[in-house]
């Protein structure tokens, strides 16, 4: 498959070494693209329920890949989350095209855009409210093992596969971290500073819409997740786009390389990036 060049792609909520990472699908989807900019907004790896017991090979080959990718010249950014929070402590390392930072302002054709995971805005993460979000992110693991299992018996009879996890975790962000107060909490602050476009992750939902207050309008998008909606963030044709993986438009793919051209000028937290022509 020929790869598809692309300005900037975020993702998001991969949690690696759990059971719900569908990490075949972002393998195939990484192999499939050729970016020069590769933004990945926390939780990529899950501390909180990582286990030497498991760690299976297909999420060996997401690690390889972005390894690959970064080699074939493609500039990587790790913005850390929650469940990847152990990795803070090192934000500001840079090792040639990969960086490791909080958060990241990036400049495309003279307008900004503000990147960040968002769970600083998420009461569980505080005092024993965490304690409880750890638990249940445990219990989310478990529920994902019991949900394929339930697939695999419906898939045996001819039904249509049903996804417990997703009802729960949409029901768990509703009465936990309230979608809409997220979204404009952080269009209000994204307003403030004077931003073009804001990118959270963090609360699984895959979105881009315009939010307008009293002080001025910005373009909230979600990069969602690669555990129930397999979806990623892609700057393109001078735009934003929510890109949905869809398991009929890959075959085997072979392992191409295109040449990637990257013009990037950094400091800590700010790249200025000259889009493609197109």
């Amino acid at each position: 498959m020929e790869k598809r060049p692309v300005d900037v792609v975020v993702i998001s909520d991969v949690h690696l070494g759990t059971y719900g990472c569908k990490a075949k699908e972002l393998t195939q989807y990484l192999k499939s693209i050729a970016p020069q900019m590769l933004i990945l907004n926390g939780d990529i790896i899950d501390g909180w329920q990582f286990s030497k017991r498991y760690f299976p090979s297909a999420h060996l080959s997401v690690i390889k890949e972005l390894v690959n990718m970064v080699s074939r010249g493609t500039r990587m950014v790790y913005i850390t989350g929650n469940h990847d929070e152990m990795l803070r402590r090192y934000s500001g390392l840079e090792l040639g095209n990969f960086q490791l930072t909080d958060k990241l302002v990036i400049e495309i054709n003279n307008k900004m855009t503000w990147i960040f995971h968002g769970d600083v805005f998420d009461h569980t993460n505080q005092g024993a409210a965490r304690v409880i979000a750890k638990l249940g992110s445990f219990g989310y693991g478990l529920l994902i093992q019991l949900n394929r299992f339930t697939n695999f018996l419906l898939k045996l009879f001819g039904k249509k596969k049903v996804s417990f996890s997703k009802r729960i975790m949409q029901g768990v962000n509703k009465a936990i971290v309230k979608m809409h107060e997220f979204e404009q909490t952080t269009a209000s602050i994204a307003i403030d500073k004077g931003y073009d476009f804001v990118v959270c992750g963090h609360i699984h939902q895959p979105e881009k819409k315009r939010i307008e207050n009293q002080k001025g309008a910005v373009t909230y998008l979600n990069s969602g997740d690669w555990v129930e909606h397999l979806t990623a963030l892609e700057y393109h044709h001078q735009d934003w786009h929510v890109y949905t993986y869809r398991e009929e438009n890959f075959t085997e793919q072979k392992d191409e390389t295109i040449p990637v051209t990257l013009s990037v000028v950094t400091d800590e937290v700010h790249f200025y990036i000259n889009a493609l022509a197109i």
